[in-house]
């Protein structure tokens, strides 16, 4: 038995995709889309935690040449306002040859939380820098300081 054609040359009782074709495709369409998202974030947390760590050794070689210029880095009352605006309390208001970084720094992490800065710092070094990292928890592993070797 053979199949007409109706007057636009399909048959008549063809039928379209299956149910089971088009689960098919849409699960294999999410698999590929959570791929893509687990990499686009994974690449997010990356470069966040290379942003703060960048940010932290900018700020170290900024406080650096304040030491150099004022004899001394700022205390940890003066902190990282000290290097946009002199502050009152200098022995010598004129070795400040700043700012050393623009007005407009903003002194948060990626993740909205503000830079830490104490002096002395920790462990015997002269200041520390650092930011609390993606959790906002000081101390913790993930912390970002000025203490530790920058990664390529």
């Amino acid at each position: 038995m053979e199949r007409k054609r109706n007057k636009r040359g399909r048959y008549p009782n063809r039928g379209g995709f299956t149910l089971l074709e088009v689960l098919l495709v849409l699960f294999i369409l999410l698999t590929l889309a959570s791929l893509a998202v687990v990499t686009i974030l994974s690449t997010q947390q990356r470069a966040q935690q290379d942003t703060a760590a960048t940010f932290v050794h900018m700020l170290r070689s900024r406080v650096d040449l304040y030491t150099l210029h004022v004899g001394r880095p700022p205390t940890t009352e003066q902190g990282l306002a000290a290097l946009i605006e002199a502050p009152a309390d200098l022995p010598n208001p004129g070795a400040w040859a700043g700012p050393y970084v623009e007005a407009f720094t903003s002194f948060r992490d990626p993740w909205g939380n503000y830079y830490q800065y104490i002096r002395p710092g920790r462990d015997g070094r002269e200041f520390d820098i650092w930011s609390f990292g993606p959790d906002g928890i000081d101390g913790t592993d993930d912390d970002i300081g000025s203490w530790m070797p920058r990664s390529n």
